[in-house]
C-alpha cells in the first residue's frame, strides 16, 4: 500500500540505480585506455507500478542490469579483414627481404656476373691458347657462382625463419584456444542473460578472438553464454564451448586414400624435400613394383606434371633400386614393403588410389590424438589459396611466402643454374682443350645403370634432355697421330652404325657400346653408377660432334657439374686443369688446331640466344638466360608490389572497422562526464526525496 514508506523504498531504489550507474560510469573512465575494453552501461528499468486510487503509483526505478556496447557484425567483419591484413602484412615483410636479395647493384649482382661470363668466352675466343685469359675465365665462372649459391643459401635461410615464426604461432594459437574455451566455461557459470552479464570475461574473449583471427582465418558463433563455435573458414573445428582442439606443425608426412576394395597393403615411400606437395593418383591398376601406372599432381589432382612437350607424364610404379625421379629433380618415389621400403611391394594397386606426399613440414588439424587433417595453407597455381586449408593470418603469410612464393623463387633460380649447366655442357662436351684425355671420370650417375638412360627411373639428372644419335671419340698415340675415330655402334649384331636410343639404351649399353667400339685403345667402366674411360697405355682421346647430349648429361668433357642452385660448380677435373677448357674443336680431318675458337664462340653466342627452361609450375619458357632471370626479379618486384597493394587494402578497411567498432564500444570522455554530471544530480535528487520523506515521517511523529 502506498504510502511514506513507499517514498522512501523509491529515494532507495533511486540512490541504488543511480550509485551502480555512477560506478559503471566510474569504471568507463579508469579503462578508457585499456585495450579491448567495451563501454559499459547500467539500464534503468522502471519499477512494477501498484494500482491503487486515484490510479496507478509507480514504485521508482530499478537497475536492470549492466550491459557493455559491441556490434557482433562489425567484429566479425573486423576479424575477416584482420585476417587478410595479417596475411599480406607478413608476406609483404618477407617479401621486402627478398627484394634486397635479388637487387642489382652497380658492385655486383648474378645479372653482372653473368654478363661477364659470357664476355669473357668472348675473350677467350680471341685468345683461345691464353692461360691467363683462361685463369680470368675460371675466376669470373666462380664469382657467378657464388652470387647464385649466395641467393639459394640466402632463400633457404629464409625459409627455415618462416618455420621458426610458424612454430611461434602455432604455439600461441594452441594457447588462446586453451583460454577462450576456458572462459566459455567461466562465462556460463557466472553469466544469468538479462540480470548479471560477465561483460570483463566476454571483453577477455573478443580480444583473444580478434588475437586469433590475425593468426588464421576463423569463423566465429556465438550461442550464446558460453557456447561459443570457433572454426577455421574452411570448417575445423578450433572451439566448441569448453572444448578446444589444437593444431600442430609436424614433420612431412604421406597420407594414403585407398578407393573401395582395394588391395593395396604396402606403402608408397619417397626420398627428398620440396617445396610442393605431390598428390600421386594411380591412373591404371596392377602391380606396385612394375605394372600399375600413375600420375603426380602438385594442386591436389587437378591438373598433373607434364613434360617439356606439355603432355601429362605416366610414371610406372615399382621398387627402390627402380624410383622415379620428379621432373624438378627434388624427390624420388617408389613402392614397397609396409615393414620395409627397400623390399619390393607385393601387392596391386588400384585405379583413384590416391597417397598424397607431404615433403616439408606442415599444420596439421586434430581432432584427436589419432585423427588429424592436413590445413597447411597452399596456394594453387593459379595464385587462389586452396580453400580446405587455412588462408589467412599470419600463419597463412608465413606458409605462403615459405612454400608458394620462396617456393617458386628457389625453383626458377635452380631451372636458371640448371639452364646453364646444361647449355654450356652441351657446347663445351663437343669441344677440345689444349690438352687430349687419358682418363675422363663422369659427374652424374643414375639410381639403376640397366634402366633406359631417357627413363625418369634412371635418376640421370639430364636424361629428359637425351635424344635419339650418337657421339664421336677421336683415338691418338704417343706421337699425336689419329688412329681410331667414329661414333659408338650400340648394336654390333646389325649392320651398320647403330645410334643411341634414350628410351632403351642404359649406361651399361653406353659403357658396353665404348668398348666394343674402341676397346682397343679405351677401357669403358662403371664406378659409382658414373660412367668412366680410361685410355689405354699409349693412347689418349678427345671428343667430338654429340647429337644425342650423351657426353653433357653423364658430365664428360663439361665445364660445370651440379645440377640446380644450391650444387652448380666447376668441374672439379677443369678446376685443376685450366688446359681442358674447351676453346676449340677436332675438325674434320680429326685435327684440333692451335688457336681454334669454334666452342668459345658458340658459348659467347649462348647470350644472346634463346634456351628452353623448364618448371614443374610455369611449363616450359623459351627466353635467353639473361631475360629468364630479369623475369625471376620481375616477379620479385612484382609480388611484393602486390603484397604491399594488399596489405594496405586491407589494413583501411580493417582500421575503419576498428574505428566503427570504437564509436559503439569505445569510452568517449566527454560523454563521460556528462553522464556523471546527470547521475550525481539523479543521486543528490533521490536522497533528497528520502530526507523529504523523514521530515514527513517526523511531522507525522510530532502530531502525537
Amino acid at each position: 500500500m502506498p504510502g511514506i514508506n513507499s517514498i522512501l523504498d523509491i529515494g532507495r531504489q533511486a540512490l541504488f540505480a543511480h550509485q551502480s550507474a555512477i560506478e559503471v560510469i566510474g569504471n568507463n573512465i579508469a579503462n578508457a585506455n585499456t585495450p579491448g575494453y567495451r563501454r559499459q552501461e547500467v539500464r534503468l528499468e522502471e519499477a512494477m507500478a501498484i494500482d491503487f486510487y486515484p490510479g496507478q503509483l509507480g514504485t521508482g526505478v530499478k537497475a536492470k542490469e549492466v550491459f557493455r556496447h559491441f556490434d557482433a557484425f562489425i567484429e566479425e567483419q573486423y576479424n575477416t579483414r584482420a585476417s587478410l591484413r595479417e596475411l599480406y602484412d607478413k608476406l609483404h615483410e618477407a617479401l621486402q627481404n627478398v627484394e634486397i636479395l635479388f637487387k642489382e647493384g652497380e658492385d655486383g649482382g648474378i645479372n653482372k656476373a653473368l654478363a661477364k661470363f659470357f664476355s669473357d668466352w668472348q675473350e677467350l675466343s680471341q685468345r683461345p691458347e691464353d692461360t691467363s685469359t683462361r685463369a680470368a675465365l675460371l675466376g669470373d665462372t666462380q664469382n657467378l657462382l657464388n652470387a647464385i649459391h649466395l641467393t639459394s643459401d640466402d632463400l633457404n635461410k629464409l625459409q627455415q625463419q618462416m618455420d621458426d615464426f610458424i612454430e611461434q604461432d602455432v604455439d600461441r594459437v594452441n594457447e588462446i584456444l586453451k583460454e577462450i574455451a576456458s572462459i566459455n566455461g567461466k562465462i556460463t557459470v557466472h553469466e544469468e542473460p538479462g540480470k548479471n552479464n560477465a561483460n570483463e570475461l566476454r571483453d577477455k574473449r573478443d580480444a583473444l578472438v580478434r588475437e586469433l583471427a590475425e593468426k588464421l582465418d576463423i569463423n566465429y558463433i556465438d550461442n550464446g553464454l558460453g557456447r561459443v563455435i570457433i572454426t577455421t573458414k574452411a570448417g575445423h573445428t578450433l572451439v566448441d564451448g569448453t572444448s578446444y582442439f589444437e593444431i600442430k606443425f609436424e614433420s612431412p608426412k604421406v597420407l594414403t586414400s585407398l578407393v573401395p576394395g582395394s588391395t593395396f597393403t604396402d606403402s608408397i615411400y619417397y626420398e627428398g624435400s620440396s617445396d610442393y606437395e605431390y598428390t600421386v593418383k594411380v591412373v591404371t591398376a596392377g602391380a606396385a613394383n612394375g605394372t600399375a601406372q600413375f600420375k603426380v599432381s602438385i594442386d591436389g589432382g587437378k591438373t598433373f606434371l607434364k613434360d617439356e612437350d606439355g603432355n601429362d607424364i605416366v610414371y610406372t610404379a615399382d621398387s627402390y633400386a627402380n624410383r622415379i625421379t620428379l621432373p624438378n629433380g627434388d624427390i624420388t618415389i617408389w613402392f614397397g614393403d609396409s615393414s620395409n621400403s627397400q623390399n619390393p611391394a607385393t601387392s596391386n594397386l588400384s585405379v583413384g588410389d590416391t597417397f598424397t606426399i607431404i615433403p616439408k613440414k606442415g599444420l596439421y588439424w586434430y581432432e584427436n590424438s589419432s585423427s588429424f587433417m592436413n590445413i597447411t595453407p597452399q596456394v594453387m597455381p593459379d595464385g587462389s589459396f586452396n580453400t580446405r586449408r587455412v588462408q589467412g593470418g599470419s600463419l597463412g603469410g608465413y606458409f605462403s611466402f615459405r612454400d608458394s612464393y620462396v617456393g617458386k623463387y628457389k625453383e626458377k633460380l635452380d631451372a636458371f643454374a640448371k639452364a646453364i649447366v646444361w647449355e654450356v655442357n652441351r657446347i663445351h662436351s663437343q669441344g677440345a682443350g689444349l690438352d687430349k684425355y687419358t682418363y675422363a671420370n663422369g659427374t652424374y650417375g643414375v639410381t639403376n645403370t640397366s634402366i633406359a638412360l631417357g627413363n625418369y627411373a634412371s635418376g640421370l639428372s639430364f636424361g629428359n634432355k637425351l635424344q635419339e644419335g650418337n657421339l664421336s671419340l677421336f683415338v691418338y698415340d704417343n706421337s699425336g697421330n689419329l688412329v681410331a675415330n667414329g661414333p659408338l655402334d650400340f648394336d654390333n649384331a646389325t649392320a651398320g652404325i647403330q645410334n643411341f636410343d634414350p628410351n632403351n639404351h642404359s649406361l651399361e649399353d653406353v659403357r658396353d657400346a665404348i668398348n666394343n667400339t674402341f676397346g682397343t685403345y679405351i677401357s669403358a667402366s662403371i664406378v659409382d653408377n658414373k660412367l668412366v674411360l680410361q685410355a689405354n697405355t699409349n693412347y689418349s682421346f678427345v671428343f667430338g660432334e654429340d647429337t644425342s647430349g650423351l657426353l653433357s648429361a653423364l658430365g664428360i668433357n663439361t665445364y660445370f657439374q651440379g645440377n640446380g642452385a644450391n650444387d652448380i660448380a666447376l668441374n672439379d677435373f677443369i678446376r685443376n686443369n685450366i688446359s681442358y677448357i674447351n676453346a676449340g674443336h677436332v675438325n674434320g680431318a680429326g685435327e684440333v688446331n692451335y688457336g681454334d675458337n669454334y666452342i668459345a664462340l658458340q658459348i659467347a653466342e649462348l647470350a644472346h640466344k634463346n634456351v628452353d627452361i623448364y618448371t614443374t609450375i610455369e611449363g616450359t619458357t623459351s627466353q635467353t638466360l639473361q631475360e629468364y632471370y630479369n623475369s625471376l626479379v620481375g616477379n620479385v618486384g612484382a609480388d611484393t608490389e602486390m603484397s604491399e597493394f594488399n596489405y594496405n587494402y586491407n589494413k583501411t578497411l580493417a582500421d575503419d572497422l576498428n574505428s566503427r567498432q570504437e564509436e559503439v564500444s569505445g569510452v568517449n570522455m566527454d560523454e563521460e562526464m556528462t553522464n556523471l554530471i546527470k547521475f550525481q544530480n539523479s543521486y543528490a535528487a533521490a536522497a533528497k526525496l528520502i530526507n523529504v520523506a523523514n521530515e514527513m515521517v517526523q511531522t507525522l511523529i510530532s502530531l502525537r
